[in-house]
Order: C-alpha cells, then structure tokens, then sequence
C-alpha cells in the first residue's frame, strides 16, 4: 500500500533552485536510504513528507490517516527532566494513568469504596488494552540498545548528559513512538559500533516504513531496501541494496555519458557541415540542419564524481620505524579510570583502527597522544621525527574567528592570494565564500575547511577523531581514497565500519579499562569476535523479556494491596499457592539469569579473540548461551503463566 506520493516536487527559495521533478512512491514497510552531498535537499525533503513544507511544484500526497515520527537534528524533550521521561514522552498519557493506578490500589489497601473499585477495575481495564504493560518494558529495551542503564534512566537528569547523549534520548523517543513511518536524519550520529549494530537489527526487524537519510555506508547496506539519491538538482529512485545501487548508479553514470558522446558527435558533424554548406550549393540544407540543430534538445553532462572535493594526503618527511610507544599508561578524568597499565606500540606505516563504547577513553586516548592533556601516570610518547596532524571531531582545529581565506593564510603565509583561493577551491568554496568567517558555516563545510588545513601539514603521523561525522557519502570517500594513498602512519577512532574495513589493519579494542591488541584487519576482527554481537544481542533481549515480565509483577503486586484484605480463606490460601508457584518460577529464571551474565561477560572480554583457541572457545561458549537462552525463554514463559494466574487470583479477591 503507498504511504507517500511524491510527485514532480520541486522546492526555489526566491531565485534559487534547492531541487526539481522528484517524482517517487514509498510503499508499507520500505526501507529507504536517502543519500547525497550535504546541501542537495536531503532534509527538506523530510519537511514535505511531515507536511511542514509545501513544494513549490508539484504534489506530495500522504496516506489519510497517517502518523510519521521524525527524528530531527534539534532535540526537542517537552517538559521531561530524566533520561527515562524523556524517552518515554510520547506515552505521557498512559503513564499519568499508570501514576493514577498505583495511587488508587494504596487508597484502596485502606477502604473498600465499591465507586474506587469500580473505577479502579475500569482504569486498570484501559491501562492493558492500549498496552500500558508493553511501554517500560519497550522503553527500557530501547534505552539499554543506545548505550544506557535502563535502571539508572529513571533518575538521572536530563540536564547532566552530553550532546551526543542527548542526541540519543532523542532516537530513543522517536524508536519507541507509535508511528506508520520513520524519518530518521542520520541516526547514527553519537553511536558506537555496538549501538549501531543495535540499531541496524532493530530497524530490519520493524514493521514500520523507515526513510533515513545517513552518510553510514555500512549502516545503510545493512539496512535499505530502497535509495533515493540526490544529484544534479534533482533526485532518482533506485529499487535494491545499497550494493545494488552503487551498481546502479555506476551503470547509469556510464549510460548517460555513451549518450551524452554520441550526441556530441552529432552536433559536431552537424555544425561542421553548416559551416561549410551554409553559402554554398547546398545553402538550403544547411539552413534546415541549423534548425533542426536548434531544436535539438541537449543533453547535460553526467555529474558523475565534478564537485567533489581534491584531497591528497602527503608526508614532508619519511619518520622513524616507532611512531609512538605507551609504558604503563594511566588515563583518568576525574575519579573515573579510563585505561590503566597499558603498554604498545604503534608502528611506521601502521594503520591503526581504534574502537570502543562511547564513554571507553577513545577521543580522550588521542588527546594524551597528541600533548593536548598529560598521561595520568605512566607514559605516551611520539617519536622525536614524527610530526603529527590532528583532526578533532568538535573541530576545534577551525578557527572560528576567522575568514576561510585567513585560516588558509595563517598556514601558508607565502602563498599569494590566488595559491589560497585555488586551494579552497579544491574543498568546494570558491568566489566570495573564501570570504566567509568559520563560525557561519554548517558542520559539513566546516569539515571540509578542517581538512584543507590537514592537507596543508604533509605530517607522517594523522590522528583522525570520527572523521567521517558531518561528511557526505561521495566526500567519505574521497577522504577514504586518500588515506588509502597516504604513506604515512594514520590512527583513526571511527564507527564508520565501511571506512575502517577499507583502511585499518590493525585493531585496538578498549573495554573495561583495558586495551586489546589484535594485530589484524578490522574485517578479520569483526570475523574472530563475531560472537561477542551474538552474547550482546542475547542479552539485550534476555533484559526486554526480564522487564516485561518484571513490569507484570510490579502491578500485581499493588493490585494485591487492594485485593487480599477482602479474600476469605479458602482464597487466602489459593492466593498462598499461586504465589509461592510463581517465586519459585521467578527463582528459576534468576538462577539461569546468573549463567547467562556469566557466559556474555566472557564473551564480552576482547582478550578472548586474542588468545590461542579463544575463538574456538567462544563458538563454543556461543552454543552453550543459545541452549541457555531456549532454558530461559521456557522459563520466563512459566513465570509469566504464573504471575497472570496469580493476578487473575488477586483480581476475583477484589471483585
């Protein structure tokens, strides 16, 4: 069933074209990727399908009825002050109703009003059939995918997060919304490798229409079924993979320049023979070709890679054999212990992949490489003949006072002023953009000026914190392309998994305080550690399960409050029964809850991939949470029997 018609659309700002004739249909349960360079329209295109934009041309027409979730780059949390309100703000509603109930059963523990109880018995009756019991459980499912302590979400305060926690608050509020589409506007943005793992699975197992727009390419050939792309002012549909569009598009960019040639040819054959018929013999049939020739509608030239930045990456000096060494390194902020006793090395030529949870040390690991903060105990030190080049992922290596042409200048005061403006021209900014000081532009030209200024240090070491945020696919790639061809050494802390099975061939993993060193490609880790995402996935649904049981016995539990002191005693006793029926299931799913955190912490640990049959012992260990997950499913089953059986008990006492 179509969701979204969109239909010749075009959207002019005054004078100014942003995009033309987008014509597409979005189906039930599609998948899209929307992708393209920063600027081309990919967010204004979320604005027509909310209906908060109306193109200048043509029509968007929407499903009657229909509810669409967005999730925008600017946070918007209502009145919520906990990470858990917050998350949870589009069923503000239910759980005011929820508040109410645990309200009513303390009166009612106290007095037997039949009006209470009839209304308690009719709120409570509501608060099950619009699935009041499914909301904490689905929140905290949600919460503990992107990263947080579903517990602890319901005290800590929203004021005392970071922006990237925030951002991801605001994913979860829009993941656990009810909605018929998602729009999500790079959802990836402040996720670790695992929570994006998290969010990959979460997204193919929706049956809700999800329309992202993302620069992740592993993210969206994991995810899409369909991509809209975004070129030459207008954008075309493909149906398939991400895989399969690349193809597509390559197939098509190659189709469009055989046409654009051969209708080269023709105009120059054309216009050859006017010239040379025009006043001769033939003057008649030059004139006719001229016209035709006018007629004639031309073709454009493909876009195909004109625009895209020029980024070459080159080392002044060769350097020495060891580029950094660390010797029992400690590093802390504040009382928190990031990485403790480490010792490594990192080589010439070494291209060095570093990952982790956020929160790990990872972006705090560079800072002490690069001399921006001290070690905390123990040392990091860079080679005497190694010249290091830093990018920042907030960027503060911009200078924000400054126009582009200046900060260009500043690094390369003998350029004359054409040198400079040929530079920034080979990152997109020509004209009187040079003009332009640093603190007007958007991320994405922000980074773009970043790497400007990276390309202009020819350093043997790059120190590269998330490069990839705020850039395109096609600059992505560019960038990939060069570090490719760059003889130096290059230390990147990235979640963009496309980037790093393409460039790190070694790995550095950080948990718990520690850092583990595989000595392969990033490809070959995802490979060894494969079921460190098996016990992770297990365990996030072994907690979805726990809760939502949990969630069930918390209610029945105020509903006893309100029950039992008007049971007689043949309903006592049968009360006694189901409860001692429903601990003893509630025992058993603690104690294979105990064996599963045992096996998922062991196969958590890095250290296990690294050693001599570790990943041998892990299949195993993998086999074994399989086998104990189908015990727990079978158990939650009957503790769940048990505590409605129990609750249906509690309810007869209060009727």
């Amino acid at each position: 069933m179509t969701q979204i018609a969109v239909s010749g659309a075009s959207v002019e700002f005054g004078a100014s074209t942003l995009f033309r004739d987008i014509t597409f249909t979005v189906a039930s349960g599609e998948r899209w990727g929307v992708v393209g360079r920063n600027g081309t329209g990919k967010t204004t295109l979320f604005n027509l399908m909310t209906g908060d934009l109306a193109p200048s041309k043509g029509q968007v027409a929407r499903q009657s009825g229909l509810t669409v979730s967005l999730l925008g780059q600017h946070r918007d949390y209502g009145t919520a002050t906990m990470v858990w309100e917050a998350a949870a703000g589009p069923f503000a509603e239910l759980l005011a109703l929820e508040q109410s109930l645990a309200q009513q059963a303390d009166d009612l523990a106290t007095t037997h009003d039949e009006a209470a109880l009839t209304r308690y018995g009719r709120d409570l009756e509501r608060f099950e059939r619009e699935g009041g019991y499914t909301i904490a459980p689905r929140v905290d499912a949600v919460l503990q995918g992107l990263g947080f302590d579903a517990t602890k979400a319901r005290t800590q305060m929203l004021d005392t997060l970071s922006g990237g926690e925030r951002g991801r608050v605001g994913l979860a509020r829009q993941l656990v919304a009810p909605s018929d589409i998602l729009l999500l506007d790079e959802p990836t943005n402040h996720l670790d490798l695992e929570t994006t793992a998290w969010l990959e699975q979460y997204l193919r197992e929706t049956d809700r229409t999800v329309i992202l727009v993302s620069h992740d390419r592993a993210f969206l050939a994991a995810v899409v079924d369909h991509v809209l792309h975004f070129e030459a002012e207008t954008a075309t549909p493909y149906v398939g993979s991400y895989e399969a569009f690349v193809a597509q598009r390559q197939e098509r960019r190659l189709a469009q320049q055989r046409a654009f040639d051969k209708q080269q040819k023709v105009i120059a054959a054309q216009t050859d023979y006017i010239a040379r018929n025009l006043a001769g013999v033939n003057t008649k049939q030059a004139k006719g070709r001229r016209k035709l020739l006018s007629r004639m509608p031309r073709l454009g030239a493909p876009v195909g890679e004109d625009g895209t930045m020029a980024l070459r990456l080159e080392i002044a000096e060769r350097g020495g054999d060891q580029v950094a060494v660390a010797e029992k390194l400690r590093i802390a902020v504040e009382s928190r212990v990031l990485i403790d006793q480490f010792d490594g090395r990192i080589m010439r030529g070494d291209r060095l992949g570093i990952i982790g949870p956020n929160g790990a040390g990872k972006s705090t690991l560079l800072k002490t490489l690069v001399g921006e903060r001290p070690a905390d105990a123990g040392a990091l030190r860079v080679g005497n003949s190694i010249h290091v080049a830093y990018y920042d992922q907030q960027l503060g290596q911009v200078p924000l006072d400054k126009t582009l042409y200046q900060a260009i200048s500043d690094l390369r005061p003998q350029w004359e002023r054409r040198m400079v403006q040929g530079h920034l021209g080979r990152f997109g900014f020509s004209g009187d953009e040079v003009q332009r000081r640093s603190d007007t532009l958007s991320g994405g030209e922000r980074a773009r000026v970043a790497l400007a200024m990276l390309m202009l240090t020819r350093a043997n070491l790059l120190v590269l914190d998330e490069p990839t945020n705020h850039l395109d696919v096609e600059t992505i790639e560019v960038l990939e392309d060069a570090i490719e061809t760059y003889e130096g050494t290059v230390i990147l802390v990235s979640h963009d998994r496309a980037m790093l099975r393409a460039l790190a061939n070694r790995v550095w993993v950080l948990h718990d305080r520690h850092i583990t060193m595989f000595d392969g490609t990033f490809a070959e880790w995802e490979v060894a550690s494969e079921e460190r995402a098996h016990a992770a996935a297990v365990r996030a649904a072994e907690e979805v399960a726990l809760r939502r049981v949990d969630e069930k016995k918390r209610t029945a539990s105020k509903q006893d409050r309100a029950s039992s002191s008007g049971a007689g005693d043949a309903q006592r006793k049968a009360l006694k029964q189901a409860r001692e029926r429903a601990a003893e299931a509630e025992r058993k799913v603690s104690e294979l809850d105990v064996e599963i955190t045992t096996v998922t912490t062991t196969l958590d640990d890095p250290e296990l991939y690294t050693k001599s049959g570790g990943v041998e012992q892990a299949h195993k260990l993998g086999a074994r949470l399989d086998g104990l997950r189908a015990r727990l499913d079978k158990a939650l089953a009957t503790w769940e029997r048990e505590t409605a059986a129990l609750e249906k008990l509690e309810r007869g006492g209060a009727s």
